[in-house]
């Protein structure tokens, strides 16, 4: 498909592990982005926080807290689902800006073509 891009090989991504980040367009500018495995599965999400528009890991690549549960902005403690972006403590303002990924014959790709999510809870 010509809407998505390659963006690592699967074994890149370990449950509850370190991300793998990547740029994307958003609102006009060039953001970070990120992509996690949690309890299998694959998500994306735009690295921004919703309670201050800052990037959230503490280390680079680095989301999840020390339960491997939950992503944490380093920066004011904001936690979130990992599998749905959703506030669940802290600081928040809403969920985190989802982007589609899939995962197909040992790669994970992004959907370049879908736009950007913000996940309300």
């Amino acid at each position: 498909m010509a809407d998505r891009i390659g963006l690592c090989i699967s074994s890149d991504l370990v449950d509850s592990g370190l991300a793998v980040s990547f740029d994307v367009a958003y609102q006009g500018l060039t953001c970070r982005a990120f992509a996690v495995r949690y309890q299998g599965q694959v998500h994306g999400y735009l690295n921004r926080c919703s309670h201050v528009a800052m990037e959230m890991d503490y280390q680079p690549d680095r989301f999840f807290d020390l339960t491997g549960h939950r992503l944490i902005c380093a920066t004011h403690g904001a936690m979130y689902q990992p599998d749905t972006g959703a506030c669940v403590g802290g600081p928040c303002r809403g969920g985190l800006i989802k982007i589609t990924l899939d995962e197909n014959e040992g790669v994970v790709h992004w959907h370049t073509a879908d736009n950007l999510k913000s996940v309300e809870f």
